[in-house]
C-alpha cells in the first residue's frame, strides 16, 4: 500500500510508515493512492462471509505486500473476536449494533486492529513507541483496551476533564501498566491540538518514536470499513436499496463507510448526523468550511467536535468536488432537546434503549425518510453501549437501567490520571520523561 499526503507537500510512504508516523511531515492526512475495488464478485457473494472473513478480504487488499496472508489473519481473528449485529426494529428500519467489543463502543475495530498490525511490525525491530491519543469519549477506552500490555507499546491519553462520562473515563485511567490518561483542562480540540503539536515536532517525534491511534490513523480508519460491508452483507438478499445513517464527529466513522463503498459496495445515500457542532452539515448546505472553537458541549459528547480531523479525507474522498460529495452525503444536526427526543422517540416505538450519538444517527435517518422516496433499508450506527451515558440516558427516558458487569466493575476502579492545562511545554516534558 501506497499513501500520499492531503496536503500533497509530503513523499508517498508504505502502509507501515504510515501507520508509525500517524501524520504526514506536512501536516496532512495519509491517504491510499489507491482505493482497490474488490471485484463484482466479492460483492454479489459477500453474504457467505463471516465478518472476520470480510475483514480478511478488505485489509488485505490494502496490506498484502506488506503482510502476509496467515500473519493478517491471525491478526483479524485476535482482534475482531465479537461481532457487530444488526437489531431489527420494524419494517427496512435496522440499528447496526457497534458496542460488542471489549469497551462496548465502535472503535473497539479500529484499535484492536491496529495494537496488532503494529505488534507485527515491532516484533521484527528491537524498539518501542509511544502512542499518543485525543478523545472525546470513546476513542480512549477502545485504544486503551486495544494496546493494554501489548510489549514494546507504551499509550497516552488526553481527554477533557469534565467532558466525558464517569464510565468512559473510568475505562481509560484504571488500567494502568502500559497505558497513562492525561486530564487535559480544555476541550477536545484542545487535547487534538496537543497531540498534533507533537507530531510536528521533529525532535521529539524521533526521540520517542510517537505514533497515533486517534482515527487520523489510517490503521484505525481502515478496519472500520469492516463493519459496513458486513451489514451490506446481512441485507444484500432483501434486494433494496441501503442507506447508512452515520453518528459524526471527528468523521474517520463516515470516511470508513465511504472507503467500502469505494471497494465496491452498493450504497444508495450515506448520512453525516452531528450534534451542535455542525461543521460539516454547514458545509454540505452553504459549501464553506469553518470550525466551531472552542467546540460546543453536548449529551453526545463522543461528537463534540468543532474541527473534524478527517475533513480533509472525506473531500479527498470524493476528488475535492464538492458536488459529487453531496451526491452520496447528506448533513444534519440536533440539539440537546431533539437528541432526548429521539432517544424517548426509538424507546417508545421499539423498545429499544439507545445513547444520544445512536439516537442523532436514528433522527437523522427519519428526517431523510421524509424527502427521499426511495424503498431503501435504512441502518442507523450504534457506536457505543447506553450504558456508558447512563447520566444522560437515564433521566431522558425517567427510568432505571441495567448496566452491563463489564462497565458497572469500572465505577469500583480508582482513576489514576495526571492533570494538565492545555501547555505544550508542560506535554513535552511530560513526554520526554517517557523515554524508554
Amino acid at each position: 500500500m501506497k499513501l500520499y499526503s492531503t496536503n500533497h507537500k509530503a513523499a508517498e510512504v508504505t502502509g507501515k510508515e504510515a501507520i508509525f508516523e500517524g501524520l504526514p511531515s506536512d501536516n496532512g492526512l495519509f491517504m491510499p493512492t489507491n482505493i482497490p475495488n474488490l471485484g463484482k464478485s466479492f460483492w454479489d457473494n459477500i453474504h457467505e462471509l463471516s465478518l472476520q472473513e470480510i475483514a480478511f478480504e478488505v485489509s488485505n487488499a490494502f496490506l498484502s505486500d506488506e503482510i502476509n496472508t496467515t500473519d493478517l489473519k491471525a491478526i483479524i481473528d485476535r482482534a475482531i473476536d465479537f461481532d457487530a449485529p444488526l437489531k431489527p426494529l420494524e419494517g427496512d428500519l435496522y440499528c447496526l449494533e457497534l458496542f460488542h467489543g471489549p469497551s462496548m463502543a465502535f472503535k473497539d475495530f479500529g484499535a484492536r486492529f491496529m495494537a496488532g498490525v503494529m505488534s507485527h511490525f515491532l516484533k521484527k525491530e528491537s524498539k518501542n513507541v509511544h502512542i499518543l491519543v485525543a478523545t472525546s469519549g470513546d476513542t480512549g477506552g477502545a485504544v486503551a483496551q486495544g494496546f493494554y500490555k501489548y510489549p514494546n507499546i507504551f499509550v497516552h491519553i488526553l481527554y477533557p476533564t469534565g467532558k466525558v462520562s464517569d464510565i468512559q473515563e473510568k475505562q481509560l485511567t484504571t488500567l494502568g501498566e502500559n497505558v497513562s490518561a492525561l486530564e487535559i483542562n480544555g476541550t477536545f480540540d484542545d487535547c487534538q491540538a496537543l497531540v498534533k503539536q507533537a507530531f510536528l515536532d521533529t525532535e521529539l517525534r524521533s526521540r520517542l518514536n510517537l505514533a497515533s491511534a486517534n482515527s487520523i490513523n489510517i490503521a484505525r480508519l481502515i478496519p472500520q470499513a469492516f463493519y459496513y460491508a458486513y451489514s451490506y452483507a446481512q441485507l444484500k438478499q432483501k434486494g433494496k436499496p441501503v442507506v447508512f445513517s452515520i453518528p459524526s464527529g471527528n468523521f474517520g466513522n463516515l470516511c470508513a463507510a465511504v472507503i467500502a463503498y469505494k471497494m465496491g459496495m452498493p450504497v444508495h445515500q450515506f448520512l453525516a448526523a452531528t450534534n451542535a457542532n455542525k461543521v460539516v452539515p454547514t458545509y454540505l448546505s452553504t459549501g464553506e468550511y469553518t470550525a466551531i472553537k472552542p467546540s460546543i458541549s453536548t449529551i453526545s459528547n463522543a461528537m463534540d467536535v468543532g474541527n473534524p480531523s478527517n475533513f480533509p479525507r472525506l473531500v479527498a474522498l470524493f476528488d475535492n468536488d464538492i458536488e459529487k460529495l453531496r451526491s452520496m452525503v447528506k448533513g444534519f444536526w440536533y440539539n440537546d432537546d431533539q437528541t432526548r427526543t429521539a432517544m424517548k422517540e426509538v424507546n417508545s416505538k421499539y423498545q429499544y434503549v439507545v445513547c444520544p450519538h445512536t439516537a442523532i444517527a436514528y433522527q437523522a435517518l427519519e428526517d431523510f425518510k421524509k424527502d427521499d422516496k426511495t424503498d431503501f433499508i435504512g441502518v442507523f450506527a450504534a457506536t457505543a453501549h447506553y450504558a456508558k451515558f447512563l447520566g444522560d440516558v437515564e433521566p431522558t427516558l425517567n427510568e432505571k437501567l441495567a448496566i452491563p458487569t463489564r462497565l458497572s466493575e469500572l465505577l469500583e476502579k480508582e482513576k489514576n490520571a495526571l492533570p494538565m492545562e492545555v501547555d505544550y511545554d508542560s506535554f513535552k516534558s511530560y513526554l520526554n520523561k517517557q523515554v524508554h
